[in-house]
């Protein structure tokens, strides 16, 4: 699949309806989303492949995997609103995807691929560390996700105390719209970074 093609696919996933700050519960970037799909294909293939999406939202990360061959493809998000929108998403599109509710700590494995747009802490301080622990402890071969650059250190930690290894990280173009009450500006640029981390397990 081009990634123009790519692209569009995912623009097609709605967002939050009602976003809730306490969740952090931002959609991930068409562009970013499609990065990390691309990069993912690049270092593991993704036909065939099991995947975990945590913290899955709409669905764009999930519905996206199965596009391209993932199976089979799960996301477990905490909000059920959310899960709904992508249960239909991916049912309008086409995407075999088994969307769950539950609280991270929950999730159980295993699956070749973690992919995750944890929440960046912005709003309740180490929000994503759940998220990190278990995308560590889960990934059968790679995780992929996204990290405000200022998390470099404590992801670099993680890995090594995870004994992983990281295979890419790269700055991706993330430029995020007014979506809860407290935003004063129309849209800011964050740094944000993609990681891809072999797991032990994979290694």
């Amino acid at each position: 699949m081009r990634r123009a093609e790519l692209v569009r696919l995912l623009e097609r996933v709605p967002g939050f309806p009602r976003p809730r700050a306490d969740l952090e519960q931002v959609v991930t970037p068409s562009e970013a989303a499609a990065t990390l799909l691309e990069i993912a294909d690049r270092i593991d293939g993704i036909e065939g492949r099991s995947v975990l999406d945590l913290g899955s939202g709409t669905g764009r990360l999930a519905i996206g995997m199965a596009a391209l061959g993932a199976r089979p493809v799960r996301g477990l998000e905490v909000d059920v609103e959310a899960a709904q929108l992508a249960t239909e998403a991916a049912r309008a599109l086409g995407a075999r995807v088994d969307f769950l509710v539950g609280d991270v700590r929950s999730a159980e494995g295993p699956a070749e691929l973690v992919v995750m747009n944890p929440p960046f802490g912005a709003q309740r301080r180490h929000a994503d560390r759940p998220f990190w622990e278990r995308a560590f402890a889960l990934a059968g071969r790679t995780v992929y996700a996204f990290a405000l650059r200022d998390s470099r250190t404590f992801i670099g930690r993680q890995a090594v105390a995870r004994r992983a290894d990281v295979l890419e990280v790269v700055s991706v173009p993330w430029s995020l719209g007014r979506t809860f009450p407290h935003h004063d500006r129309a849209r800011v640029a964050l740094d944000v970074d993609l990681w891809a981390l072999r797991t032990a397990q994979g290694g």
